[in-house]
């Protein structure tokens, strides 16, 4: 028996790449987008592709993911990113291996093949980047740690082949504002835990995580791009201690 798939794709203004998102979703029952208020041309283009779309405010991505599964009456999901599409390679497995899956079996990862600056990063921690993407209705736990998402199976997985393709940002400043905004998320995470912040732990924080990204990881393999994104890893890290009980700054004044 034929098994069936619903795409889910949250969305935010999120035009760029969005159309190639949904051709690679194309093949699903059905689509679902849970748009969170975009400006731009996100929800047309998403209707225009057949797409079931749903507008809530966001709170955040437990709430959200929470709200879009809750929609969802198929066998099994398939969930990506606004700037993310399925690899023929992967689209042919995904499609070879659902009609296939054991019963006992939750979901799928896969790999993420990501473009930074001038090249697909085949080091630096970003390849092969495994998640949990393909997932039977129920099956699947969601959490967040600041700005970042996780699923996690709730039962046995597999492995299937071919990438999730991922073009994250079209420029430095576009990385520098999502630097910023994750800085910003997960010194609140930090707050609401009662970790501690500063100036020397953020010092600490950002050189280790330059170290963990361009050696440990091998970033330097990743050429001039792998310093680059191991340089703005240790900003973020040292943004986000920084921030942590960073208070008010108080008025100007003269004198």
């Amino acid at each position: 028996m034929q098994p069936t798939v619903t795409g889910l794709v949250l969305t935010y203004n999120g035009q760029r790449l969005f159309e190639k998102c949904l051709e690679s979703l194309s093949w699903c029952d059905e689509i679902l987008v849970v748009d969170s208020q975009s400006t731009d041309a996100t929800r047309e283009i998403a209707e225009r592709l057949s797409a079931r779309v749903l507008v809530r405010a966001w709170e955040g991505p437990v709430p959200q993911f929470l709200f879009a599964l809750n929609e969802i009456r198929t066998d099994w999901v398939v969930s990506l990113d606004q700037d993310e599409f399925l690899s023929p390679e992967l689209l042919a497995d995904i499609r070879r291996a659902l009609p296939q899956a054991p019963a006992e079996l939750a979901g799928y990862f896969t790999s993420r093949r990501s473009w930074y600056y001038n090249r697909f990063l085949k080091h630096s921690g970003w390849y092969p980047d495994r998640l949990l993407r393909v997932f039977r209705s129920g099956k699947m736990r969601v959490t967040a740690s600041g700005a970042h998402y996780h699923f996690t199976p709730l039962g046995p997985t597999a492995q299937l082949t071919g990438d999730i393709v991922h073009y994250p940002y079209r420029n430095f400043r576009e990385h520098l504002d999502k630097v910023n905004s994750y800085a910003q998320q997960g010194a609140d995470d930090l707050a609401a835990r009662d970790r501690p912040g500063g100036v020397a732990r953020g010092l600490l924080h950002g050189f280790s995580r330059f170290l963990k990204i361009y050696l440990v990881k091998k970033g330097f393999l990743d050429g001039r791009a792998g310093f680059i994104n191991a340089a703005h890893g240790a900003f973020y890290a040292f943004l986000k201690y920084v921030r942590v009980n960073e208070g008010s700054w108080g008025e100007p004044f003269d004198g």
